[in-house]
C-alpha cells in the first residue's frame, strides 16, 4: 500500500517487523482495555449511581468510541510509530506541542506501569506469598522488560494467554451472576435502583466518568502502527471490535452485579466481584485473586510495549535523544527505549503511591485525547495517496466536548502533579533541541 513501509531494514539499520495481524491486534487492545481496574471500579460506580452501573458503562463506552474514531482515522492515515505525538506535530507544526503531547502519553504509560507494579505486589500477591512490596515491584518490572525485549510477536503471544485468562474471569462472574438470577436468589430491581442521595442524571454521569477510565488503553495501539500488517484494513476492525467486546462485558457485569449483590454492599466492598462469587458459591474466591494478578501483569506488559515504541517513534523524529531509536539487531525491538522506560517506571514505583500515580495517568491521557481529537480535524486538509479510515466530522467535535467535561472532574492536586511532569518534559525538549543544534554546528564546522 502506498505510504507504508514493509522493509525491515532502512539504510542498513534494522526496522520494526510487521508481525501484528488482526487477531493479535484485537487481543492486544482488548487486553489493554479489560484491565485490573474493573475488578474494583464497579463498587465505586455503585456508590455513585446505585444499581444503574450498566447505564454508566454504556455512556462511558460511547465516550470512548468518540475518541476511538479519531485514532482510527489518524493511525490509518499516518501509519508510523509515535502515535499522538506524530499527529500533533503534523497538525500544530510546533515541535514543543508535539513533544508535550508525546511526553504526556509516554509519562502516562510509564506512570501506569509503575502503579500496576504496586498493584501486582500488593494484596493480590500477598494473598499467596508475603514479600516486601517495593523490591517485588522492581523484580516485576524487570521481568516485564525482558518479555518486551524478547520480541513484539512473543510479547503479544504472552498477551493472548493473559487476555484470555482475564476475560474468562470476567465472563465467569457474569455466568455466576446469571446462575444466581436463574435460581431465584437475586433481586433484579437492584439493577435499576436509583442513587439514594443525588439526582439520577448527575449520579449516572459521575459514575460514567469513573467507568470511562476502564476503557482507557485502546490509544496505546496507535504506537504499533509500523508493526501492523495492512494497517488501513486491520486497525479499524480490531479497534472497534475490541472496544465493543469490552463494552458488552462491562454492560453485563454492570447489570448482574447489583442484581446479585445490593448496590450498597457493592459500594462498601474493596472486591465487589468477589461478592458475586461468594453469593454464587460455585467457585473458590482465591481463583479470582490469581485472575486479578494476571490482569495486572497483562496491563503492565501492554503499557510498557506502548511506552517503549512511543519513545522509539519520538526519537526517530528528533523529539527525544537519538539512542532511543536504536533497535536490537536480532530481536528487532527498541532495546534502549525499553531499558530507559523501565528504569523510570522503577523509580516511580519506589517513590510513588498507587492512588497518586493512577490519578496522574488519567489527567495526562485526557490532554492526549484532546490534542488528538482536534488534530484529526486540522489534518483534514492534508491529503495522502493511500486509502484510510475517515470519521464523520461531528464525531471528533463531540469527542473534544467529552474530554473537556472529564477535565473539569479532576482534583487540584492532580493538576499540580501533572504540571510538574510537564515542566520536566519542557526541560527535556529544550535540552534535546540544544543538543541537536550543537551537533549540526559541529558537522558544519567539520565540513567547512
Amino acid at each position: 500500500m502506498t505510504g507504508e513501509t514493509t522493509d525491515e531494514t532502512t539504510a542498513g539499520a534494522p526496522r520494526l517487523r510487521r508481525a501484528i495481524t488482526g487477531p493479535l491486534l484485537f487481543l492486544f487492545i482488548l487486553g489493554d482495555v479489560l484491565g485490573a481496574g474493573v475488578y474494583a471500579l464497579i463498587g465505586e460506580m455503585a456508590g455513585q449511581a446505585g444499581g444503574l452501573v450498566w447505564l454508566a458503562f454504556g455512556i462511558a463506552l460511547v465516550m470512548a468510541l468518540l475518541t476511538a474514531f479519531s485514532y482510527a482515522e489518524l493511525v490509518t492515515k499516518y501509519p508510523k510509530a509515535g502515535g499522538s505525538a506524530v499527529y500533533a506535530e503534523k497538525a500544530y507544526r510546533s515541535p514543543l506541542v508535539a513533544f508535550l503531547v508525546g511526553f504526556c502519553m509516554l509519562s502516562a504509560g510509564v506512570v501506569s506501569a509503575a502503579g500496576l507494579s504496586l498493584a501486582f505486589t500488593g494484596e493480590y500477591l500477598t494473598a499467596f506469598v508475603d514479600v516486601p512490596q517495593v523490591p517485588a515491584a522492581v523484580v516485576f518490572l524487570v521481568l516485564v522488560a525482558l518479555i518486551n525485549a524478547w520480541g513484539i510477536k512473543e510479547s503479544l503471544r504472552a498477551n493472548i494467554v493473559m487476555t484470555l485468562i482475564e476475560t474468562t474471569g470476567l465472563v465467569v462472574v457474569i455466568l455466576l451472576g446469571a446462575w444466581v438470577i436463574g435460581r431465584g436468589d437475586a433481586d433484579l430491581s437492584g439493577a435499576f435502583a436509583p442513587p439514594a442521595e443525588t439526582g439520577v442524571a448527575t449520579a449516572v454521569l459521575a459514575s460514567a466518568l469513573i467507568a470511562y477510565y476502564s476503557f482507557v488503553g485502546f490509544e496505546t495501539s496507535a504506537n504499533l502502527a509500523e508493526e501492523i500488517t495492512d494497517v488501513s484494513r486491520v486497525y479499524p476492525r480490531a479497534l472497534f471490535g475490541s472496544l465493543l467486546t469490552a463494552g458488552v462485558v462491562y454492560l453485563l457485569l454492570g447489570f448482574v452485579a447489583p442484581a446479585v449483590v445490593a448496590p450498597e454492599k457493592l459500594a462498601e466492598s474493596t472486591g465487589p466481584l468477589l461478592e458475586v462469587v461468594r453469593v454464587a458459591g460455585l467457585v473458590p474466591p482465591g481463583v479470582f485473586a490469581v485472575v486479578a494478578l494476571i490482569a495486572v501483569a497483562n496491563g503492565a506488559l501492554l503499557t510498557m510495549i506502548m511506552a517503549s515504541r512511543l519513545s522509539y517513534g519520538m526519537a526517530e523524529r528528533g523529539l527525544l535523544p537519538g539512542p532511543l531509536a536504536r533497535v536490537l539487531s536480532k530481536r528487532r525491538t527498541p532495546g534502549i527505549a525499553i531499558v530507559v522506560t523501565t528504569l523510570v517506571a522503577i523509580l516511580l514505583a519506589v517513590t510513588g503511591e498507587l492512588v497518586d500515580l493512577a490519578s496522574t495517568v488519567v489527567l495526562l491521557l485526557l490532554f492526549v485525547f484532546l490534542s488528538t481529537n482536534i488534530a484529526v480535524l486540522v489534518l483534514r486538509r492534508d491529503q495522502v495517496e493511500h486509502d484510510h479510515f475517515r470519521a464523520p466530522t461531528f464525531v471528533p467535535v463531540l469527542a473534544v466536548i467529552s474530554c473537556l467535561v472529564l477535565l473539569t472532574r479532576q482534583e487540584p492536586q492532580h493538576w499540580a502533579l501533572a504540571g510538574v511532569l510537564l515542566a520536566v518534559g519542557v526541560v527535556l525538549h529544550l535540552l534535546t533541541r540544544k543538543s541537536s543544534r550543537a551537533s549540526a554546528v559541529a558537522r558544519g564546522t567539520a565540513e567547512g
